[in-house]
């Protein structure tokens, strides 16, 4: 029996790039170059190691997000997942993380799922409500935060490691989870992979397509919004002390000022 892992994979602006928001408060994807999300690499890479160890698996990866968010798709597909989703609709734009888990939920449900695996936030958004938000709406448990995830004779487990102790769960499949970044180095994309990747098929879908009319989405449907903007403040340019023979009587008393001793 095929094993179905899906992952859930972002389009991201590069956090090294110079990130803001349109006039219209949602994030500005013109000025900055998109990847795929840096934490959801680790989805991908335990999902890949799940099927690694299983020769009837497959793993989907799927993204909602405007024509450029293919590029997150061919990255996953390179790394070595079998097939790959893209939602794309003009009517999503805006939606907020409970459109967007509804959106989700229905891809998944059509796409056909056992196992479903997420990034443990986006880097973007840095919400982190995404996998709790679609596993209500599949009815399935979750399990997440993993740093360590195996799956055997229908059961997912794993290790969710924190400040005070550490909890070792496990579940029936179907199941939805999130691993940490944690949870293993992410491997690159060989050069057979890329050449392979070419030829993986991207399903693309749209509203139609998962029986959802464009006013359940999109930033006039969305239950949180943001209101305001505020960019950050300029870092105030650190203090030079030219050692003149008390240096060193000076850096103690900028360290008691600044309560750091």
């Amino acid at each position: 029996m095929t094993l179905r892992i899906v992952v859930l994979v972002k389009y991201v602006p590069d956090a090294s790039g110079d990130r803001g928001f349109d006039p219209d408060t949602t994030a500005d994807r013109a000025s900055t170059d998109g990847l795929l999300c840096e934490l959801d690499e680790y989805a991908v890479e335990q999902a890949l190691q799940i099927a690694e160890g299983d020769s009837e698996a497959r793993v989907t990866v799927v993204t909602v997000g405007p024509e450029e968010a293919a590029v997150a798709l061919h990255k996953a597909l390179a790394m070595g997942a079998d097939d790959a989703v893209h939602i794309t609709d003009e009517a999503i734009h805006g939606s907020d993380a409970l459109a967007t888990s509804a959106i989700i939920a229905k891809a998944v449900e059509l796409t056909g799922y056992d196992l479903v695996v997420h990034g443990m936030a986006s880097t973007d958004g840095a919400m982190g409500v995404m996998p709790a938000l679609v596993a209500e709406r599949l009815g399935t448990p979750q399990l997440t935060l993993l740093s360590e995830v195996a799956v055997q004779d229908g059961i997912v487990s794993g290790r969710r490691d924190g400040d005070k102790g550490t909890l070792h769960l496990r579940a029936k499949l179907p199941a939805v989870i999130s691993v940490t970044d944690q949870s293993g180095e992410a491997r690159y994309p060989s050069f057979k992979g890329i050449m392979a990747a070419k030829k993986k098929q991207v399903h693309t879908l749209d509203l139609a397509h998962l029986s959802m009319a464009p006013d359940q989405v999109g930033k006039a449907a969305a239950r949180t919004t943001v209101k305001t903007i505020t960019a950050r403040p300029p870092r105030p340019p650190g203090t030079v002390v030219t050692d003149d023979g008390d240096g060193s009587r000076r850096l103690a008393e900028f360290l008691r000022a600044t309560s750091l001793v």
